[in-house]
């Protein structure tokens, strides 16, 4: 940041990091109990510390330019480190905590947990608000560049600062419409193998662990395609004689569809769910009070979702 020491003040870097968030001189002025003009001021004194205009006009809205991009997440670092610095050691007040929180999270994980956290967030602080973004097709250090405070899923980030969790161990499961035909008869690995399939990948994925198990024994399978998210592929398996994949954790998403669940006849790993942030968290209280509720959704130490009978 080409901030001058005559010119630098801290608290810039406060309303810098809330402006970019908001993308917007009244939401933030209102995240910092200010009045518009006196945030417009702010915003003025922060385009003449880093010589850039920060925040430009695009039609209605307001857009960062790409200076401010690029250090918003510097900026984002800089503001949790020195909040963790004051926090060390001390408790957070829930109800009077104003924050917002940035979740990274698979779809499917948000759409079955997420009704769940925003009730518990809501009841015990009602000043924080949570912002849930989906996974990416590329991958970004998210959580080092201060793009999210937390992570929930199957956690594959190799950055050696991330701290890492492990909750809970998922399975797959296969997913199909009600009346399909492999829900007749003795469901075999052949069988399996013969249908027509669907994947849901992030990054578009035509094979995975089911196709490295079927190789084993010699087999293939006919994938036709693939869709980005979890839910969307099970609308897409609704209407047609596909065979879909999905978790465990996600099971309660089929059934509200009418969708039919079984076993996989393959040995499939594993998914180990998990939750990761970078370690400049540690010390904030709020940070920790967030970790925990995510942890108790699926509690550390679960051996693994109960099996259907």
């Amino acid at each position: 940041m080409r901030v001058t020491q005559s010119g630098l003040d801290l608290n810039l870097l406060l309303a810098l990091d809330v402006l970019l968030e908001e993308a917007s001189v009244s939401r933030a002025a209102a995240r910092m109990h200010l009045s518009e003009p006196a945030m417009s001021r702010t915003l003025g004194r922060i385009r003449k510390a880093l010589g850039d205009p920060v925040l430009v006009r695009a039609g209605r809205v307001m857009v960062p330019t790409p200076h401010a991009l690029a250090v918003q997440g510097e900026v984002r670092s800089v503001v949790e480190r020195a909040r963790a610095l004051f926090l060390t050691g001390a408790q957070v007040d829930l109800p009077t905590l104003t924050r917002t929180f940035t979740v990274l999270a698979n779809d499917a994980f948000t759409a079955v947990y997420g009704a769940t956290l925003f009730t518990r967030v809501t009841r015990e602080a009602p000043g924080v608000r949570l912002r849930f973004l989906g996974e990416s097709h590329v991958d970004v250090p998210a959580l080092r560049e201060g793009v999210a405070d937390l992570e929930l899923g199957v956690i594959d980030t190799r950055a050696p600062e991330v701290r890492v969790e492990h909750l809970a161990d998922e399975r797959m499961l296969a997913v199909v419409r009600p009346g399909h035909p492999l829900l007749r008869g003795r469901l075999t690995v052949r069988r399996f193998a013969a249908a027509e399939h669907l994947t849901a990948s992030r990054r578009g994925r035509l094979e995975g662990p089911v196709d490295a198990a079927l190789a084993e024994q010699g087999l293939t399978r006919r994938v036709v395609g693939s869709v980005g998210t979890f839910p969307a592929s099970l609308f897409v398996l609704r209407e047609s004689d596909l065979v879909g994949l999905l978790t465990t954790q996600a099971v309660p998403l089929a059934t509200a569809l009418g969708l039919e669940t079984f076993e996989v006849p393959l040995a499939l790993p594993p998914l180990p769910f998990g939750m990761a942030w970078h370690p400049r968290h540690d010390a904030d209280p709020a940070h920790a009070w967030l970790r925990a509720c995510a942890r108790e959704l699926m509690p550390t130490g679960r051996q693994g979702p109960e099996r259907p009978r």
